[in-house]
């Protein structure tokens, strides 16, 4: 006979511990309820529509209010007795301590007062909103118009917080600004009918004629009046008055307070502790050994010369460039197939939200990286995306297609962060929490797993892997070069040309997305080195036991975590396997 549970009046620890948890995800909802409600774009992003018809307000009072909100928070979490708590919830409030405690030691930095660079500002989060707002019933135009109608006051804001950089000395290099006015150039010509802004009812083919000509009306009237004025508006306070009080150093330290703002994005962006100098020393390291590897591949494909002439090589032969960019498309589409089917063995679970290959809009190519990911919203309404860049069709090499791939698809960001969003009983934040090294270390740990899944058949796709991987090493030097060791933008593009053989443009890019993303490039390598080492320790310590897909499980259950976390998981995990 089985035995029959007939039920047990909860102990007085386990109610105190109910009591505790409900108290704290009740915290939960009314931080996610600030953040949709502060944040209506984000919102729109995430699936939730009640705010459709609204944009963030960035003036500096609402920054303050935003602060003092999160604060409140704090405050009401520091409270709690954490003893009282389930194991999974005190790990529930350690995440949510962090996610808080690093918005409020950020603050002091004052980011806000540099709003626009190539890569974020306004000049490219009022288009983002043709990919995320829903836009298929004629009834859903009016939330669209509204917003348009808004942008005018973002503008106004975007130019006071300009101002009060100036005023602080927080600015951007003149460098940065300049690859600007392109942008707002871009977002001012031609015809309402031709703008970025009225694609959404141009493509729209559901709607009836009369509805279309009506809707088309008030739409290149709002362009016409409203976005498009704005856009000028920008761009001459930008040109006259911000760009001749833009800096002509790089780096933070350059920046009132650079060295502590620079520190704080280290411990942000990798692990609390860290410093710059150690940094720099690991990313040679790294350097060095990776060099090895690919002078011994160089070696074994019969390349007459240095590894640099051989980088130069790749960078240069017309044998490594697509044809088209029709031809460049359907191989990354084969690859990114290929790399789902194949990852299947690898692990438990593989997730429902599908990933779909989609090209980086034409304003913002020429600036923008060579690829990056978007994860789908909490509510299923659309695919994840991997925006590939095809941009300057010599500077995306036939090599670097499989390394990539796996890196922004599967078994990398999509598979993370889609089997992420589909953890139950994991609260919002914590299935959306951006930890960074944990985040872009999985993503360089995918490119590593392409070896195990016989993806790098074609020696120059492992040279293009290696290659990758020195990209993610040379970041440490030139981050750390840059913002700390007081380098020259031109001594990071020749330190990453000499090691690399990505295009110049390419590297050229890829340093000036450091200037204004400080820290995020350290996050990759040192994430990597832990998933690598914490791999090894298992393999180690089960010996003929290990089962890979166990092993990734273990990684992947709990979301994005600090790496000191991911190691406890890890070594939780290594005690009860025995």
């Amino acid at each position: 006979m089985l035995p029959v549970n007939l039920g047990c009046p909860a102990s007085p620890q386990e109610n105190a511990m109910n009591h505790a948890g409900t108290e704290l995800h009740a915290l939960f909802e009314r931080h996610h309820a600030f953040r949709m409600q502060s944040q209506p774009e984000f919102a729109t992003y995430e699936g939730d529509h009640r705010f459709n018809d609204q944009l963030s307000d960035l003036s500096e009072a609402a920054e303050d209010a935003r602060f003092a909100q999160v604060q409140g928070f704090r405050h009401e979490l520091s409270l709690m007795d954490r003893a009282a708590l389930t194991p999974d919830d005190q790990l529930n409030y350690d995440m949510f301590a962090l996610l808080l405690d690093e918005q409020i030691d950020g603050h002091r930095f004052k980011a806000h007062y540099m709003p626009l660079n190539q890569m974020t500002g306004y000049q490219l989060s009022l288009p983002h909103l043709i990919d995320i707002q829903p836009l298929k019933a004629a009834d859903q135009f009016p939330d669209y118009f509204a917003r348009l109608r808004a942008s005018a006051k973002q503008v106004d804001d975007v130019i006071a917080n300009l101002r009060l950089g100036i005023k602080t000395g927080l600015v951007q290099p003149r460098h940065v600004i300049e690859q600007v006015l392109p942008q707002l150039e871009s977002l001012m010509a031609g015809k309402a009918q031709d703008s970025v802004f009225y694609l959404p009812l141009a493509q729209n083919m559901a709607l009836g004629e009369a509805e279309r000509d009506k809707l088309g009306r008030e739409l290149a009237e709002l362009i016409d009046t409203t976005v498009k004025p704005g856009y000028q508006k920008l761009h001459d306070f930008v040109k006259e008055t911000y760009l001749p009080a833009c800096r002509e150093t790089m780096g933070l330290w350059a920046l009132p307070d650079g060295e502590a703002m620079y520190q704080y994005y280290i411990g942000v962006f990798t692990a609390p502790g860290l410093h710059a100098d150690e940094i720099h020393e690991l990313g040679l390291q790294e350097v060095a050994r990776i060099e090895q590897e690919k002078n011994l591949l160089r070696q074994k494909l019969g390349f007459e010369g240095t590894v640099q002439d051989f980088n130069h090589h790749l960078r240069t032969s017309p044998d490594f460039v697509f044809e088209s960019k029709e031809a460049l498309w359907a191989e990354y589409e084969r690859v990114m197939l290929e790399g789902t089917e194949k990852s299947a063995a690898l692990f438990h679970r593989m997730p429902k939200a599908p990933c779909v290959l989609k090209e980086v809009e034409s304003y913002k190519a020429k600036s923008a990286p060579q690829a990056y990911y978007m994860p789908a919203p909490e509510d299923g309404s659309r695919p994840g995306y991997y925006y590939l860049n095809t941009y300057d069709l010599p500077s995306r090499p036939t090599y670097a297609v499989t390394a990539l791939t796996l890196h922004e698809a599967i078994p990398g960001h999509h598979l993370q962060l889609a089997l992420a969003q589909e953890l139950e009983g994991l609260p919002y934040f914590r299935r959306r929490m951006h930890i960074t090294s944990y985040l872009e270390g999985w993503g360089l740990y995918a490119e590593f797993l392409g070896h195990q899944m016989n993806m790098y058949r074609d020696p120059y796709q492992h040279y293009g892997a290696l290659s990758f991987e020195m990209w993610r090493a040379c970041r440490l030097v030139v981050d750390t070069g840059l913002h700390h060791k007081r380098w020259t933008r031109q001594q990071a593009i020749d330190f990453m040309k000499h090691h690399m053989s990505n295009s110049e443009h390419d590297i050229a890019a890829e340093v000036d997305r450091y200037l204004i993303m400080p820290g995020q490039a350290l996050s990759y390598k040192i994430g990597e080195i832990k998933i690598k080492e914490l791999r090894a320790r298992a393999e180690q310590q089960l010996g003929g036991r290990f089962d890979l897909r166990d092993f990734h499980e273990v990684v992947i259950r709990n979301g994005a975590v600090p790496l000191a976390v991911l190691e406890d998981q890890v070594d939780r995990w290594l005690v009860m396997a025995g």
